[in-house]
């Protein structure tokens, strides 16, 4: 990937943290209930799914592992650096945000086990349909 893309990606997850902050307050989604977040977070998978799915297949097939790698990193990363800048920094629940925003450490994990199968997926597709 050039510089370029990646600039992209890290500005893309910086925006994409700036709006769940955003959407989150006045206290980064601890106002709702656990069954009301779980709600949530299983439709926000549903859509990370639909969302790789998307970026994925745009992809280049030979810039697909890549993409695929890249988009995990940078859609963890980010959001876990800035969360815990946030929470476990300015807002003083050091490590233990982890557990106390447990919405939000799930997504720490969820790019990993979304865009990495479904590139691998889509790569079984691409061989079985060769002749």
């Amino acid at each position: 990937m050039t510089a370029a893309k990646h600039l992209r990606l890290l500005i893309q997850s910086l925006v994409i943290w700036l709006a769940f902050w955003i959407l989150g307050l006045p206290n980064y989604y601890q106002q709702y209930s656990a069954p009301a977040l779980g709600v949530a977070c299983t439709v926000l998978s549903v859509a990370i799914c639909l969302a790789a799915l998307r970026i994925l297949l745009r992809s280049r097939v030979e810039n697909r592992a890549a993409r695929a790698f890249w988009c995990s990193v940078y859609y963890t990363a980010t959001f876990a650096v800035l969360d815990t800048l946030y929470c476990g920094i300015y807002l003083g629940h050091g490590a233990a945000y982890i557990t106390r925003y447990w919405y939000l450490t799930v997504f720490y994990i969820t790019p990993w086990l979304t865009f990495i199968p479904i590139e691998r997926l889509l790569r079984m597709r691409a061989e079985h349909r060769k002749p």
